[in-house]
């Protein structure tokens, strides 16, 4: 036997310890996993089910999801044949006063005001007064969109409306107090409705372009945006608690929102209104999404057409970005969602400060659903709703559907970094156990290795340290739990990476 072979025995003993450092590091991943991870599978409703089964089903699910995401007010309305026949609010529209959230509460809609917005314009297009194709600039006196290298004079009204016009985002976290002074739309649009790409090109969702919308609808009316808005859009739906508008006097009042980290946002305003300015009770949004459905289940006249309505329905942009993931095209103020039935379903929603809203529905049978929250934590709780709503209505699921399932890989994806890192620690223990491993952090040996541990340990502290110090993260709006663990198990890692750098193998491992 030469010098150097291993005795069987030791190879045998290497071989159990290697084996049960995997066995009991998978356990306790797994462990980990299921006790931090959400799953809500056996919880589901039937799909031939009544309405009574359904609401029986949310109110006791809702709470629970409530709870799980911390979400402290929820408002939903159920719609069948374009009425609403079913809302509830649960929960506080203020946890610190003790409001309550109501079915009338008065609440930020956000993005939803787009498609509110879009009846506005398409309105104007059935009278005569605007053609979607024709330059917007036609139409506006006074005001020019700033100059830029791209093709200004192109912007057309369909653009905007597709958010395929090569408008920016629009800066988010502009917000306003309702007593501070804020700025015309005019001086706002001039400093921020300046293109970053050609117009027409493709999907770029945009909060300026639909504010350029605003202007164009007041400089073709000659009235001011919100004042028409309600005349002609809100009040002859039947949207009683709505406007455009904020005020003191709205009663309930608007709720106090709430962001990811579960810290209060008082109420505020945009200079802009078109994109998301709305306020509205979760019984007013039902019966807009109620008027929109395309056969003839509302007995009163509509604001627009039929033929008109389809057209805000009909895809335009196929894939909407980063859109695309959840949604199959986009039409004029709407995405659009192909169900497993083959129909055609709208959605639309939006996000704030601490304010998180949703609808989807299916024109041609009527049916709809719309929640409002006052957290920035929803999207999950969308998700689970949203898929609860489809099983029922008898189709297999919808779009956003897709953030559970991302979610799960999430949850997977996180069990198998701390598989990882779990052996790593075991095989730190054990060689601070046996002598292996001691605290040399000057040793040279391996030098360049640990260096590049160390300062790779540093870089994550960095990284994690401005993430948590951010207003806002959409991974965090996304994934708001498993999120949070994603980013302990990256500081756990750099707290690793350090310990190896620091406490580096001093002899060899077999002897």
């Amino acid at each position: 036997m030469f010098k150097n072979d291993i005795d069987p025995v030791v190879s045998l003993n290497i071989i159990n310890k290697s084996w049960l450092r995997i066995l009991v590091t998978l356990i306790i991943s797994v462990v980990l996993v299921i006790s931090f991870s959400k799953s809500y599978s056996t919880m589901e409703p039937k799909s031939d089910g009544s309405l009574e089964e359904l609401t029986t089903h949310f109110n006791e699910r809702i709470p629970v999801l409530m709870k799980d995401y911390s979400i402290p007010g929820v408002s939903i309305a159920l719609i069948q044949e374009g009425r609403t026949t079913w809302s509830k609010a649960y929960g506080y529209a203020d946890l610190k006063e003790g409001r309550k959230m109501t079915t009338d509460t008065y609440c930020r809609v956000e993005s939803i005001s787009k498609s509110v917005t879009a009846w506005a314009v398409m309105k104007l297009v059935e009278q005569g007064k605007i053609d979607l194709d024709k330059p917007v600039m036609q139409y506006i006196e006074n005001w020019e969109i700033p100059e830029s290298q791209f093709s200004v004079e192109k912007v057309t009204a369909r653009q905007l409306l597709t958010n395929t016009a090569g408008m920016p985002l629009g800066d988010i976290f502009e917000r306003y107090s309702p007593k501070d002074q804020i700025p015309s739309l005019k001086e706002s649009l001039s400093k921020q409705a300046i293109l970053i790409q050609e117009p027409g090109i493709s999907f770029l969702y945009s909060n300026t372009g639909y504010n350029l919308l605003e202007l164009l609808i007041e400089e073709v009316t000659g009235r001011n945006f919100a004042e028409y808005m309600e005349n002609e859009i809100l009040i002859p739906l039947g949207m009683d608690n709505s406007s455009y508008t904020w005020s003191e006097e709205l009663n309930p009042p608007v709720p106090v929102g709430y962001d990811s980290k579960g810290n209060s946002i008082p109420v505020y305003i945009y200079p802009e209104k078109a994109s998301g300015g709305l306020f509205a009770s979760v019984e007013d949004i039902a019966t807009f999404v109620g008027s929109g459905m395309t056969n003839d289940f509302q007995v009163k006249e509509k604001v627009l057409t039929s033929e008109i309505i389809n057209k805000l329905y009909t895809p335009v942009v196929e894939k909407p970005g980063i859109y695309g993931l959840v949604f199959d095209s986009y039409g004029l103020g709407y995405y659009i969602d192909t169900l497993s039935n083959g129909k055609q379903s709208i959605v639309n929603g939006g996000q704030g400060g601490g304010v998180m809203t949703y609808f989807q529905a299916v024109p041609e049978t009527g049916d709809g659903i719309v929640i409002l929250t006052n957290s920035q934590r929803s999207w999950p709780f969308f998700g689970y709703l949203l898929s609860d709503w489809a099983k029922w209505s008898g189709f297999d699921s919808v779009g956003i559907g897709k953030i559970i399932w991302a979610q799960k890989a999430l949850w997977i994806m996180i069990g198998l970094f701390w598989f990882i890192m779990l052996g790593q620690v075991w095989r730190i223990g054990e060689g601070l156990i046996s002598g292996k491993r001691d605290f040399s952090p000057l040793s040279k040996k391996s030098g360049l290795l640990r260096l590049v541990q160390c300062s790779l340990s540093i870089i994550l502290g960095a990284v994690l340290l401005w993430l948590i110090n951010q207003d806002y993260l959409f991974v965090s709006s996304v994934f708001p739990i498993a999120s949070a663990w994603l980013g302990f198990s990256f500081f756990v890692f750099a707290v690793i990476l350090l310990l190896m750098a620091l406490f580096p193998c001093t002899k060899d491992n077999l002897k």
